[in-house]
């Protein structure tokens, strides 16, 4: 047990270390070879944040736990909007823009809906997956070329100026983009199978375990990068990291677990985790629409009662823990 628990923990440190070093490897090596600031931040800083819900959940897939996959993708969307916007609102209030609530938000709550469907039958077929991944691949050249398009980005000057401060040598820049990567799986292996033990010890659902612990864990990146915009005012790097890291966790990492290795879904996958993650999507609309005509924000008060949100979801999952036991 107590071997369980530390390849847990040691797994989800090195996991966030490496995810670090991966994306500041690959940044500048990619910088080195002239891609855009765009392309840099929406695809490798986009996929390198990614990168650990996308390992630990192919590894888990590979290894047969499925429950695994889902939950760390799954537990993921949900602490990305009611967690990290939550800390991330109580440390400053995130305006929401229109281009959000036109773009961005609609996209994620279709998507939301397309999950809902293909996962109604409580099984993710190899087809279901591919679909995932066809839709995932259609969004990113939509929004790549649409960035293209635009003489000026936000996230571009942010990608070209934290480049910048952080210059490497080629050389250097190749060797943390592979130890990173290879640090990343090795981590991730490591997670994997000390969150199987710790769940065959307790004797609960590896889903459990996937969308609590695993899924906190693999989210530290976009809590980290989410709190750090907000105290420096960046509220669409905020709320674009939730957004984004929500549409890659249900299209790109569910798809991926699927087509490694059909994923069969729990019934309480369906009647409770997806609809508080539905849930949450659509108290995204209602927060940023805002009441008596104000903009749109999320203000410290909605920013609490989303963390009060989490922490009773978190309540129901260790109720049903012990429920089981009993």
């Amino acid at each position: 047990m107590g071997l369980s628990i530390s390849a847990l923990i040691v797994g989800l440190v090195l996991l966030v270390w490496s995810a670090d070093r991966f994306v500041e490897g690959s940044a500048s090596t990619a910088r080195y070879f002239g891609m855009p600031p765009l392309l840099i931040g929406m695809v490798v800083v986009g996929f390198g944040t990614s990168a650990p819900e996308m390992v630990v959940s192919a590894l888990a897939a590979f290894d047969g736990s499925p429950g695994i996959a889902l939950g760390n993708a799954y537990g993921s969307n949900i602490a990305n909007i009611a967690l990290i916007l939550g800390v991330t609102a109580l440390i400053s209030p995130i305006m929401v823009h229109s281009r959000v609530l036109r773009k961005e938000l609609p996209i994620l709550a279709l998507v939301t809906l397309l999950s809902i469907v293909l996962i109604a039958d409580l099984d993710i077929t190899r087809l279901d997956a591919v679909i995932l991944l066809l839709v995932f691949g259609g969004l990113m050249a939509w929004t790549i070329y649409q960035g293209l398009r635009r003489k000026t980005d936000s996230l571009a000057e942010e990608v070209e100026v934290a480049t910048a401060e952080k210059v490497m040598p080629l050389n250097r820049a190749v060797f943390w983009l592979v130890v990173g990567l290879l640090m990343l799986i090795a981590s991730s292996r490591i997670l994997v199978w000390g969150a199987v033990e710790i769940a065959q010890v307790f004797g609960v659902s590896d889903m459990i375990i996937g969308l609590t612990i695993v899924a906190v864990g693999t989210s530290l990146p976009e809590l980290a990068s989410s709190v750090i915009a907000a105290r420096k005012g960046e509220h669409d790097i905020a709320l674009g990291n939730v957004i984004g890291s929500n549409l890659f966790n249900t299209l790109a990492v569910v798809g991926i677990a699927g087509t490694i290795h059909p994923l069969a879904v729990e019934p309480e996958t369906l009647s409770r985790d997806i609809v508080v993650m539905g849930a949450l999507t659509v108290s995204l609309f209602l927060i940023g629409y805002g009441f008596r005509g104000r903009q749109g924000r999320v203000n410290r008060l909605e920013g609490a009662a989303l963390l009060l949100v989490y922490a009773g979801y978190t309540a129901w999952l260790i109720s049903t823990v012990l429920h089981i036991q009993t």
